[in-house]
């Protein structure tokens, strides 16, 4: 354990790449193969179950410090952090000396693998007297720092700022094998064992998994125009979907679909999976297509919230496969035949991928039982004044923007800049008007940072959208001031202030929701600016808002629904 917190040490003391690299590499060099293992689940940032109440950990901890709760709340007010909070306030143990527990400080020396199975997975299915004793027998033996790695790994909430790509590259040095190799290696190995580790550092013949992905090619965002990327003609422009990038790999008798975050959905997408399965009897060899999962409707593209409701599901009834038809949109061909088409232009790529997949998607068109695979469509300028009129209609059709791909370019791995770009349309922008406000967490967690805004809706402001980001740290300052000054009531941690300040935020589209009072989500919400020049009353209404719905037909809805709420 204490390998594990000295390398998230280094991790957290350095920006440099290069620098983080060694230190993963100085790890995983050392370490023996069953704590690699659950090293390399944790830094890639495998899903974490929550195995205990964050009010049980206040509890537990208020009592082994022998301090009373409102001195534990004020710590973390302070702090910032909980897992931090939790390993300051603690006796230390080297001080310990309670003769019935185990002698303080030793789990330190145990392994990373050893603390996990005897305290996490001994966790699971426990009452709440059995999950306290283990944790206070826990805090008995590790010190500060490990404590507070620990904590992290107890609620979940474990993050290490590595990418993936980075610790790729450390066990590719290690291994003696090319980067790209040791990506793919790493994809879908979901909670590796010793065995995995060991396989997985081969310099030859790893075992993988017949139907792991491939990584995916991540796109950056265009700075500006696109006039510095030279030729227009040495482009391809498709339409950037609002829907979840996957993988769809046929390969023999099975077929996988898996996300971009790695997550195996198959069992959400049964018609995708006929529908592969289908095209891999026809073609009669393997192949791997990298494209979009897409809800089409009644009346055309559906939103990514839409197609949200097939993956959270655990059972997909017949009317939620007849309401939500999901098609794949084909827009590159990663494997074929068995062959790994990867290092091969886009421009080939793409002639290999209209063999296979002829048939180009039309919005418009309801997804069909005979229709679920399709084909990306290229669209066509011959300027780049031309292609900005084209993106213009975005919003209208019910996409995000466009697509970059330089022709000639690779199937990298990771954010790898210059040859995908993403020229996203701009974001819509509303005024609303500061009605909630919280402390932040860490450095912020002496400010109030955390936001809710809200707009004008028959005469009374109505919530909208929460914000964490936007403002300068001397405007942060600044209106934490003013909410401390302007607050009405607080909440526990939450502050109702006089609606005094004006904020335009930014998002990227607005869809109906039954879940919020408003009727409306907004997506990826973020403060653009402070108005100091409007007042509360100038702010944006819920009837502007619903206007910037994807359908206009929907407003009249969202605006009736509202008042109805309002009146009751």
């Amino acid at each position: 354990m204490r390998r594990f917190t000295e390398l998230c040490r280094r991790l957290d003391a350095t920006t440099r790449t290069n620098e983080k690299v060694a230190a993963v590499r100085h790890y995983f060099s050392e370490a023996p193969a069953e704590d690699a293992a659950v090293a390399l689940a944790l830094l890639s940032g495998d899903r974490q179950r929550r195995l205990v109440t964050t009010t049980e950990l206040r509890e537990w901890a208020a009592e082994a410090a022998g301090i009373p709760p409102w001195l534990l709340e004020e710590c973390y007010a302070t702090v910032g952090d909980l897992a931090e909070t939790l390993a300051l306030v603690l006796p230390d143990p080297a001080a310990e000396e309670d003769s019935d527990g185990p002698p303080a400080a030793t789990a330190g020396e145990d392994g990373l693998a050893s603390i996990v199975r005897d305290t996490l997975h001994a966790m699971k299915g426990l009452d709440a007297a059995e999950r306290k004793r283990i944790v206070v027998e826990t805090w008995r033996k590790l010190g500060r720092e490990e404590r507070f790695l620990w904590h992290k790994m107890l609620t979940g909430g474990f993050r290490m700022g590595v990418a993936r790509t980075l610790v790729a590259r450390a066990l590719s040095e290690l291994a003696g094998v090319d980067p790209a190799t040791m990506a793919h290696r790493l994809m879908g190995l979901s909670s590796p064992s010793a065995e995995d580790f060991t396989s997985l550092m081969a310099a030859e013949g790893a075992a993988t998994d017949r139907l792991r992905p491939y990584p995916f090619f991540l796109a950056s965002p265009v700075e500006g125009g696109p006039e510095s990327l030279g030729d227009v003609g040495e482009w391809q422009a498709e339409w950037k979907w609002d829907g979840m990038r996957a993988q769809l790999i046929a390969r023999e008798a099975s077929v996988a679909v898996w996300t971009r975050g790695e997550e195996l959905a198959t069992d959400a997408f049964p018609e995708i999976v006929e529908a592969a399965a289908a095209l891999r009897e026809r073609i009669g060899i393997d192949c791997a297509l990298d494209g979009e999962l897409l809800v089409v409707g009644e009346r055309g593209l559906l939103d990514f919230q839409a197609l949200s409701k097939r993956i959270g599901r655990k059972r997909l009834t017949k009317k939620l496969l007849a309401d939500l038809p999901v098609v794949f949109v084909a827009y590159d061909i990663l494997e074929l035949g068995g062959e790994d088409l990867r290092r091969l232009p886009l421009s080939e790529r793409r002639r290999r991928l209209e063999e296979i997949v002829p048939e180009r998607f039309d919005p418009r068109r309801r997804a069909a039982a005979d229709g679920r695979l399709f084909l990306s469509p290229v669209v066509d300028a011959a300027s780049w004044e031309q292609l900005a009129a084209v993106r213009a209609e975005s919003r209208s059709r019910g996409v995000e923007g466009l697509m970059l791909k330089r022709r000639q370019s690779h199937y990298g791995f990771g954010r790898t800049r210059g040859d995908w770009w993403k020229w996203k349309v701009e974001p819509l922008e509303i005024d609303a008007v500061l009605l909630y406000a919280q402390a932040g967490h860490g450095r912020r967690a002496t400010l109030h940072t955390d936001y809710t805004l809200g707009v004008w809706s028959d005469g009374r402001l109505v919530p909208v959208a929460k914000a964490y980001s936007g403002l300068s740290d001397a405007e942060l300052v600044e209106v934490d001031r003013i909410i401390r000054r302007t607050t009405l009531e607080k909440h526990g941690p939450v502050r109702v202030v006089e609606p005094t300040l004006v904020f335009e935020i930014a998002f990227e589209a607005v869809a109906r929701s039954t879940r919020h009072k408003a009727g409306l989500a907004v997506r990826f919400p973020r403060i653009k600016r402070w108005r100091r020049d409007k007042l509360p009353a100038d702010a944006g209404s819920l009837a502007d808002l619903a206007g910037l719905l994807r359908r206009p037909d929907d407003t009249a809805a969202v605006c009736s629904m509202v008042h109805q709420r309002a009146q009751t």
